[in-house]
């Protein structure tokens, strides 16, 4: 399939239909989940093809899907942490509390559905991820995050610097653990 038919296809993934249904509960995939995920990830594979300097032979689609979809829920995570700790005077501990897990939530499904494209059931795996984001939580989020905030750092840049060391040890956590059934 060459990288214009690709787009082609990908050019129905945004906006869903009018009662599109997407499931998340594992087992056997409905249509519009299963081309949803194949849609975002032939999208991810055209774009890689694309990178410059040979970093396509070295980049996955799923590292590049892993970047866009974690990007998307860190500027989430950001913003809620803003409306916690600036909006309700939240202590930056709870603040970032509060603000990570929502966003992890929603990186779960959003990973789970387009980019690793993971059927299988979802109970095993929310344990797993809730174990790895719990070690994430306590190594970058309060320790880092806090450890910067309390040394003199501005919030949002202690933030920032503990979303770069937590981003390494999640994407290798979901591919090579969590998500290991994949199709990538």
């Amino acid at each position: 399939m060459d990288g214009l038919s690709i787009i082609r296809r990908f050019a129905g993934f945004v906006p869903l239909r009018r009662g599109t249904v997407v499931t998340m509960t594992g087992g056997t995939p409905t249509m519009n989940d299963k081309a949803l995920g194949t849609r975002f990830h032939d999208l991810m594979e055209v774009v890689v093809r694309w990178l410059p300097f040979g970093l396509s032979r070295v980049v996955a689609p799923s590292l590049l899907g892993f970047a866009l979809i974690n990007g998307f829920t860190f500027g989430i995570d950001l913003l809620l942490l803003t409306a916690f700790r600036s909006g309700l005077g939240l202590p930056v501990p709870l603040a970032f509390t509060i603000a990570y897990v929502l966003a992890f939530g929603l990186s779960f499904v959003l990973n789970r559905a387009l980019n690793f494209r993971s059927h299988a059931p979802v109970g095993p795996q929310a344990g797993l991820y809730a174990v790895a984001i719990a070690i994430n939580y306590l190594a970058f989020i309060l320790g880092v995050g806090s450890a910067l905030t309390e040394i003199g750092l501005q919030y949002h840049l202690s933030r920032i610097v503990a979303g770069a060391c937590e981003a390494a040890f999640m994407y290798s956590v979901m591919r090579w653990i969590i998500f290991r059934d994949s199709k990538n």
